[in-house]
């Protein structure tokens, strides 16, 4: 009678393999990345190539005022060839500023309206994934990839702007306020969030589109017209007349003038418009009289001081992060209820 033996089995090698070093996406994290990967690719994409072109086209202005007298940089007498390079910096400045259309209507309004009208909502959440744990992560995984986008792209952004804020018009910090610092991320995620809120409601990828893009155009104009009131209007007067010789008081560096413009000061400290006894400025000693007679002893302008910037940025940002939890908080309160 003969017995079969067998060989013992070699040992697996010792120490984790490289399946298990390498971290791998899983469960909803991973579908959410498997639905939308084209939108995630070309986002990271479109960031890449805007680094690259920034940081190109900043050393370009680098050394192109590496060639210029320190003395010509302060006193703005920079030659015609930089305004090539401000026409530059204005242009992507304007290209970033549609960040927040494109987030709400390209990435926040197909988000969920797609997968309804595809059938894939119903599909997944009947299966063992919760409402709410796909819609919190249908959610959060593209935002955090449009904040990482936008962060990126905003702050070499405003690397490139700093060594040439205010020296020229164009570069004023009212000029690019919304396409830099930490407005820029805020702005994407409120309008992506309103994007995903329009899109669950209505639940048609099309009209969702249409719908966000004039949400996002009246959000545009809404911010145009209050991001000013953020900052303390300040003000600076002159009290020795305004008669041949004197001249209006100058704003300090940068900062934006605010109001109607140059006003008459008068001895009480009330404010009266420029236009007061212009009937009379033909005649220098007619109008000197005319302003005498209402007890103008100067003028006074209102401005917003540069140093305001970031604490403007902060307030505006913070304001549009609370609206975006709040959306963020409908979103799941109604999608758990009413999706599908």
């Amino acid at each position: 009678m003969t017995t079969l033996t067998r060989e013992p089995a070699h040992a697996a090698p010792a120490g984790p393999t490289r399946k298990n070093v390498m971290p791998r996406l899983g469960g909803t994290v991973w579908l959410v990345w498997r639905q939308h990967r084209a939108a995630f690719w070309t986002i990271i994409a479109a960031t890449l190539v805007g680094v690259a072109a920034m940081l190109y086209l900043r050393g370009q202005m680098m050394d192109f005022l590496g060639t210029q007298e320190p003395t010509s940089r302060r006193s703005g007498g920079l030659p015609p060839e930089f305004e090539t390079h401000v026409d530059r910096l204005l242009s992507i400045g304007s290209y970033l500023s549609y960040i927040p259309v494109l987030a709400g209507v390209l990435l926040g309004a197909p988000l969920i309206a797609g997968d309804l009208e595809s059938g894939t909502a119903k599909l997944v959440t009947s299966q063992s994934v919760s409402r709410l744990r796909w819609l919190t992560t249908k959610l959060a995984v593209p935002a955090a990839m449009l904040a990482l986008s936008t962060g990126v792209l905003a702050a070499v952004f405003t690397r490139w702007w700093g060594p040439v804020k205010g020296l020229s018009d164009g570069l004023m910090w009212t000029s690019l306020f919304s396409v830099t610092g930490v407005v820029p991320v805020a702005y994407a995620l409120l309008t992506f969030t309103v994007g995903v809120a329009a899109g669950l409601l209505l639940r048609r990828t099309l009209v969702s589109m249409v719908v966000t893009l004039g949400i996002v155009v009246a959000i545009e104009f809404l911010w145009s017209e209050v991001w000013r009131s953020l900052g303390h209007v300040m003000s600076i007067s002159t009290d020795q007349g305004v008669g041949p010789g004197m001249t209006p008081p100058e704003l300090p560096a940068e900062a934006e003038q605010q109001g109607q413009g140059t006003y008459f000061l008068t001895g009480s400290g009330d404010r009266l418009d420029w236009m007061t006894c212009l009937d009379q400025i033909e005649n220098d000693r007619a109008h000197t009289a005319c302003l005498q007679s209402k007890d103008v002893i100067g003028w006074a302008i209102d401005y917003l001081p540069v140093d305001q910037m970031q604490t403007m940025q902060w307030l505006g940002a913070g304001a549009m992060l609370t609206i975006t939890a709040a959306v963020v908080a409908f979103i799941l309160t109604w999608g758990r209820k009413r999706l599908l």
